[in-house]
């Protein structure tokens, strides 16, 4: 689902709500979240998950092309770790996709 199919939704679902209130409201959530992580903070959504930042220390990478050592500086990437409840209610609700990896081997790939 992208940003604006999410909108689409929200405003679809609550008649209420205008698509551009959905659409702020949206930008404003994303907004919030963004400044919590720029600023070293964790967010926790309960039932949800938790969005935070992993550190990657410096190293030394190749240039795939030339093979060239290359020095790749330190970064902070952003993460998340989905909440139980979340788990939970996706691994129920996908009987249907334990079959597929069967399925999908047996037919020839093209």
């Amino acid at each position: 689902m992208t940003k604006s199919e999410l909108i689409a939704r929200l405003a679809q679902r609550y008649p209420q709500l205008v698509a551009k209130d959905a659409e702020y409201a949206v930008k404003m959530i994303l907004d919030a979240m963004t400044h919590s992580l720029l600023s070293g903070h964790r967010i926790e959504i309960r039932g949800f998950g938790s969005f935070g930042l992993n550190y990657r220390p410096p190293r030394t990478g190749r240039n795939p092309k030339s093979g060239e050592k290359v020095h790749v500086p330190e970064k902070y990437v952003p993460h998340f770790k989905a909440g139980k409840e979340l788990r939970e209610r996706v691994d129920g609700a996908t009987p249907d996709r334990q079959a597929a990896p069967e399925e999908r081997a047996s037919q020839p790939v093209r």
